[in-house]
């Protein structure tokens, strides 16, 4: 099991005081809590991918469900699951936020993704994919509005079904392979031992920045996140 009791525990810890302390601060005056969010957490289906670094979407996607107090299901598509709800403190104005793991492979992410945002009306600029970042360290995270594919199929698939990539990204960073170790091979295996030991924190960060994202918008979010 990737999150040992211990890490679990404290980190679910930290990440009630992150959001108790975002709670507190201010609405972005330019966020529209009536808008829909489309949360994309980029991965492959099926337990033999589950602890892959390129599945790191995925599981920020479970802990921001697991914050809504609801479990993923089978869309009536059948091509991904989805929890409905809102992302925020309690009483708030909470936007209103779909989560998504797509039930296909990486490279396929884009056709589930581009039904769900005509299902629930979503314009590009209210998706957000949560994605493995080789280009940052692990441990760090980047937050940005649109941008390349990086080599990225999961971000190609989606800027090809969408016709643009001008959506924003939640960037969890894995870290570059070392030596001589392909790429694929590297994102296609399981976190080491002592990045396993981090992953829970890495993980409540990156959920923490997309309800940062969603409810204070992106300059705030870059702000507290992009250090």
């Amino acid at each position: 099991m990737i999150l040992s009791r211990l890490g679990t525990l404290v980190a679910r810890m930290l990440g009630r005081a992150r959001r108790s302390d975002a709670a507190g601060a201010p609405m972005a005056t330019g966020s529209d809590t009536s808008a829909v969010w489309l949360v994309v957490g980029l991965g492959n289906p099926g337990p033999a991918y589950a602890g892959h670094r390129h599945n790191v979407g995925y599981l920020v996607v479970d802990e921001l469900a697991s914050r809504m107090g609801s479990a993923l299901r089978a869309h009536k598509s059948g091509r991904a699951e989805v929890v409905e709800g809102r992302l925020g403190a309690p009483g708030a104005d909470a936007p209103r936020v779909v989560l998504v793991r797509a039930r296909c492979y990486m490279n396929e992410s884009g056709g589930p993704v581009k039904a769900l945002a005509s299902f629930y009306k979503v314009a590009p600029d209210h998706v957000v994919a949560v994605h493995d970042e080789l280009d940052l360290p692990f441990g760090r995270l980047r937050v940005k509005l649109g941008g390349g594919d990086n080599g990225h199929n999961g971000l190609r698939s989606m800027r090809s079904s969408l016709g643009t990539g001008d959506f924003h990204r939640v960037r969890v960073g894995i870290g570059r392979p070392p030596g001589r170790q392909e790429v694929s091979d590297f994102v296609l295996s399981n976190f080491s031992t002592a990045e396993r030991k981090e992953l829970p924190f890495q993980v409540y960060d990156a959920a923490d920045a997309v309800e940062s994202l969603v409810t204070h918008g992106l300059a705030e979010t870059q702000q507290r996140f992009n250090s």
